[in-house]
């Protein structure tokens, strides 16, 4: 009898699992596959709670499968470029005719997937290939000339039409199957990757809780109690006002149908907006699906080139003790050691932080975003390439819908602005919690803290030099 295999990637879920659900369906017995590549994920900078996260996650899908009777295969390859010949020789071990896998975007990950494809029609074999990850397949969101967007608004007024028309639904948990056999085929155990892999326990990004079951329970808490209020507590930091949604969603543990499904159940899924809350938060959706779009339109951005090529020019600074002050949280601005302590601490950063940081590094500083976007990946639990990367490049100003390079925000502005009382910054910086609500965004000296590195005004300036000069 021949055998469906569903090969896991960034798609940690039973539930509206778009490859998993198709696999489960012609009659066939379905396989499951995860694959464990320590040296590729080093070489892609994921951050070490991310990759624990990750892990601890595929122990939950194990259990999930049990239930439906879908074994699962754990197999570590540490290099992408050794799992065609793995997954061809799989396939003949265990009679396996089709695989099943969800596409992911990024350019190795389109290689790796070529490679295999290529392998198993050696073997007159087939894959599957199914988009998973955003609402929309990709290069389907088209302007009038057939053209990418490159701009968001564009591209947000579109996906709004579409989705008055249609709204993406959801797939069923797959049935029960009869229990299948593996014989002798070789499999390691997730308990003994996950007891064996070092890191610091202490760190509150090894400590957050994982399981399809908890994603989905903080999706239902958010739209039932926070998302009314979204629009207007979304930019302060000091607050409790995200979904806190973004680590699930990065590895898979849950969809961004579910997402969009949950906002709009009590609209009988019509796609009406009814409050500011719930328009915000859709567009942010939606600024996530711009990024992975954008990545698979304009692969470039995936090997380290800018969007705009002509920003290439720029000439970045190469000061390695600058870099480690910000990298450290030691540059002397309290809003931007704040957000980079609580990066380090916790392997999160609020989103309103994480664009001034950036922006910090990138124009006061001049030095070069893609040393930033590698720092944020290494420490990022919820690391996404394309997120991160368009995040990076609009606010250096060299992406697509960037911000124009002589906007560069006042770091002391946005902290008066988003962290008026200075609760935030009291977090994460205890050395200045006895300074006053004005004194602790632009504070007098104080024992034990840096002063600031640059001044802001004459470092504006040689950002708009740097620009203009190219």
């Amino acid at each position: 009898m021949t055998r469906n295999l569903f090969w896991f990637r960034q798609d940690l879920r039973v539930n509206d699992n778009a490859g998993l659900w198709h696999a489960t369906q012609n009659n066939r017995e379905c396989l499951a596959l995860a694959i464990i590549s320590p040296q590729q994920w080093q070489s892609h900078d994921d951050a070490p709670s991310k990759i624990y996260f990750y892990l601890r996650q595929l122990q939950n899908i194990q259990t999930e499968l049990k239930q439906l009777n879908i074994p699962l295969i754990i197999k570590t390859i540490p290099w992408w470029e050794n799992i065609p010949t793995y997954i061809a020789s799989l396939c003949q071990e265990l009679d396996i005719d089709a695989v099943y896998a969800n596409t992911e975007l990024p350019f190795n990950e389109q290689q790796r997937d070529t490679h295999v494809t290529t392998a198993l029609a050696k073997l007159e074999k087939s894959i599957h290939l199914f988009e998973d990850r955003t609402l929309f397949p990709t290069q389907s969101i088209r302007n009038k000339s057939g053209e990418p967007y490159k701009v968001f608004t564009a591209f947000k007024k579109t996906c709004y039409e579409r989705l008055s028309i249609s709204i993406p639904r959801c797939y069923p948990l797959p049935k029960t199957q009869i229990k299948v056999d593996l014989g002798n085929i070789e499999n390691e155990s997730i308990t003994d990757l996950i007891s064996e892999f070092k890191h610091d326990k202490n760190h509150l990004a090894f400590q957050l809780e994982i399981s399809e079951k908890i994603a989905q329970k903080k999706l239902h808490d958010f739209i039932k109690y926070k998302i009314s209020h979204y629009d207007e507590k979304r930019d302060i930091p000091s607050i409790d006002g995200t979904s806190q949604l973004s680590p699930y969603l990065n590895i898979g543990a849950i969809s961004v149908r579910q997402c969009l499904e949950e906002v709009l159940k009590d609209n009988d899924y019509i796609f009406s907006i009814k409050s500011k809350g719930q328009q915000v938060w859709v567009d942010e959706l939606l600024w996530r699906e711009f990024y992975q779009h954008i990545m698979v339109d304009f692969p470039h951005i995936s090997k380290h080139l800018p969007f705009k090529k002509e920003t290439q020019k720029i000439q970045w600074r190469n000061n390695s003790d600058d870099l480690a002050k910000w990298q450290h949280g030691e540059t002397g601005i309290p809003i931007v050691d704040a957000g980079m302590r609580q990066l380090k601490q916790t392997g999160w950063m609020h989103n309103r932080v994480r664009m001034i940081c950036a922006m910090f590094l990138s124009k006061n500083l001049l030095i070069d975003w893609r040393v930033g976007e590698k720092w944020f990946m290494q420490n990022l639990l919820d690391g996404d390439l394309a997120a991160n990367n368009g995040g990076w490049q609009w606010s250096a100003s060299t992406g697509t819908d960037a911000v124009p390079y002589f906007r560069i925000f006042n770091p002391v502005t946005q902290s008066q602005r988003f962290d008026p009382t200075g609760e935030y910054i009291r977090t994460w910086i205890p050395e200045l919690r006895h300074l006053d609500d004005k004194q602790i965004h632009a504070k007098a000296q104080v024992s034990g803290y840096p002063q600031p590195m640059v001044d802001l005004k004459a470092s504006r300036e040689r950002a708009l030099s740097a620009f203009k000069n190219i």
